[in-house]
């Protein structure tokens, strides 16, 4: 088995040669300083592929991980679900923040993100909210993602773009 780097908590970032070569690689964090930071998404994926070791002090159990990344986002595990089924579909996939949505989504080698993604949980939306998002993705020349997340963990895809009559 190929030695496995540290991801340090709470800042989620890694100075090693390794995480330096997955970034460049894989697309997997964001180079800062030196260093590679990482969501709480990029950082567990890397731990669930056994790839990285994530400590707070002492290194952490995989439930101890959830529990400190549930703190930051209480849906974490949820939206861990999409992040990870669109990596293993060979997408790219980062935080959507500045977008307003949860993550966006580049087919690989692009440039530019083709998705916004939106979470659904419970199979709840609300209308207002999917209207606002779709004008965000439509002026940033981005496809909307609606992830429904339902209470069985199983995922469902829908794609919004706006057309022209």
């Amino acid at each position: 088995m190929k030695p496995k780097f540290p991801i340090n908590l709470p800042s989620l970032t890694s100075n090693s040669q390794k995480a330096l070569t997955l970034a460049d690689t894989k697309k997997l964090g964001e180079k800062q300083k030196g260093k590679i930071r990482y969501s709480i998404y990029e950082a567990f994926y890397l731990f669930e592929q056994k790839k990285a070791d994530i400590f707070k002090k002492n290194k952490l159990t995989e439930e101890q991980i959830i529990r400190e990344f549930t703190k930051k986002d209480k849906e974490f595990y949820k939206k861990y679900l999409i992040f990870r089924y669109l990596r293993k579909k060979g997408y790219i996939v980062k935080t959507g923040l500045k977008f307003g949505s949860d993550f966006r989504v580049y087919e690989k080698n692009s440039k530019h993100a083709k998705y916004l993604v939106f979470p659904v949980f419970k199979n709840k939306i609300n209308i207002d909210e999917f209207i606002s998002k779709n004008r965000i993705s439509h002026s940033t020349a981005k496809k909307l993602l609606i992830a429904i997340v339902d209470s069985e963990d199983n995922l469902s895809f829908f794609e919004s773009d706006w057309i022209k009559p």
